[in-house]
């Protein structure tokens, strides 16, 4: 049996490789080195998954998809902007994941978010691979005719890569339940078939499931309460921080107010809106939902209780939980220490990589909780596999139903990257614990596979 030093030495050289074959990808390298980092107790312990070219083939996706998008604005002018599907890794089940529209999107980004989400979906439970995809295509300020145009030419070509057996997207930054219906419409129209479990994030009239839109936000909560029930606390009273105020923190501010919490904050790019009586989701869901405004709006209407922060750092207001809730590397090693300074107990990753490794390992020196988000987040997947269960059976269940289902997969989560943590010598570090759980699960499947 070898060492843990010594496995540790071979997975550094295979990190080393994926940085020389994946260049100018940086994204993707922090999401390898932050599982990598952690394997090598359960490659160690177990010699099975040393065999080569077991995690060779696990961090090279089984297929890279990239393509023109070629669509007509409102003033006639052609635009072109290229799409991208990464599928990861099926060896659990078909690909699952999400479509990013927006700006910053390249394969780089795009292999993040998939390799992020083969052990998301593993963690589930639910027999769903990793894939992601997406375009930097950016739908602010379109109209609905051009975000029309661009989903159609969008799906023209993607839909030649999917199906409810092969690989299965979602929505993610930039799409929506509108961006999913023009998305649907096109597939339909295409194949000829009514297809429901294609895509999922769909109207709730249409093969959709409640409580879909919530289920990421309120995956997030329910996992932070988790964790902190560990410690022998509860949400009740808490103050949080909520980084955002997309569809993700949303949803995680209206759970936490429902478990008592009071979420004094919000986000977007043009800076953050401190609320200390708690943010009103009333009015927030209507500027940023209906009206598709900023937040400083949110500030202007609400009254005395509010101020707007422009170009501001959520994390410098004061709070017992933080729950970074917009996108990859937001809170960094000055904004956890800030957090620590003023008594944060629990950090919950709402979105994506929002954590850098620096302040990841900042918050677990000083003994914070820290749920990372392939973890903490896996409530949308979750909901969106149980609408796929729904599609195939031709039923919609009640909202009861899925969000209790979505309360037992939070909770099962939080068991096992606890325990698992436990096994290898790293209690309380849900880090390693979901990574070697989730890894566990997906290596198990392809070495019963074969070389493949």
């Amino acid at each position: 049996m070898t060492t843990r030093s010594e496995t540790q030495t071979t997975l550094d050289h295979l990190l080393t490789e994926i940085e020389h074959r994946n260049p100018a990808q940086p994204e993707f390298h922090q999401a390898a080195h932050e599982v990598l980092e952690t394997l090598a107790p359960v490659v160690a312990a177990r010699p099975e998954y040393a065999e080569p070219g077991l995690i060779e083939r696990l961090v090279e996706p089984e297929r890279q998809v990239i393509f023109r998008v070629p669509w007509q604005d409102d003033q006639g002018r052609v635009r072109v902007n290229r799409g991208f599907r990464v599928e990861f890794n099926s060896a659990l089940g078909p690909y699952k994941g999400g479509l990013r529209f927006h700006p910053s999107v390249n394969l780089g980004v795009i292999k993040f978010l998939g390799f992020e989400q083969i052990f998301k979906n593993a963690l589930t439970g639910l027999g769903i691979g990793g894939g992601k995809g997406g375009s930097d295509f950016d739908p602010h300020g379109r109209s609905d005719a051009e975000v029309m145009r661009f989903c159609q030419s969008f799906m023209t070509e993607l839909y030649r890569h999917i199906g409810e057996h092969t690989d299965v997207p979602a929505g993610d930054i930039g799409v929506g339940g509108r961006e999913i219906g023009y998305l649907f419409g096109q597939y339909r129209r295409i194949t000829n078939r009514w297809e429901a479990g294609v895509l999922t994030g769909k109207g709730q009239g249409w093969g959709g499931s409640l409580i879909r839109p919530e289920a990421t936000g309120y995956g997030n909560v329910l996992f932070a309460a988790a964790m902190l029930r560990e410690r022998g606390e509860d949400l009740e009273g808490q103050t949080a921080v909520v980084s955002g105020s997309g569809n993700v923190a949303i949803y995680t501010i209206e759970k936490l107010t429902a478990l008592g919490a009071n979420a004094v904050t919000c986000s977007d790019s043009s800076g953050y809106v401190v609320d200390e009586k708690g943010i009103d989701l009333d009015l927030l869901k209507q500027i940023k939902e209906v009206e598709r405004g900023r937040v400083d709006a949110y500030a202007e209407r609400r009254g005395a209780s509010a101020r707007f922060v422009p170009g501001g750092r959520v994390w410098d207001v004061p709070a017992d939980l933080a729950l970074p809730s917009a996108t990859q590397n937001e809170l960094d090693e000055n904004d956890a220490a800030t957090l620590i300074r003023n008594g944060v107990k629990a950090v919950s990753e709402g979105a994506n990589m929002p954590t850098t490794p620096e302040a990841v390992h900042l918050l677990q020196q000083a003994g914070v909780a820290f749920g990372p988000g392939k973890a903490a987040n896996a409530g949308g997947v979750a909901v969106s596999a149980l609408e796929m269960a729904q599609n195939h059976a031709r039923t919609s269940w009640t909202a009861a139903r899925v969000e209790e289902e979505l309360a037992d997969i939070m909770t099962s989560i939080h068991t096992t990257c606890h325990e698992t943590a436990e096994r290898y010598d790293a209690p309380g570090d849900y880090v390693t614990g979901a990574n070697i759980a989730g890894f566990e699960r997906v290596a198990d499947a392809m070495l019963a596979q074969g070389v493949i």
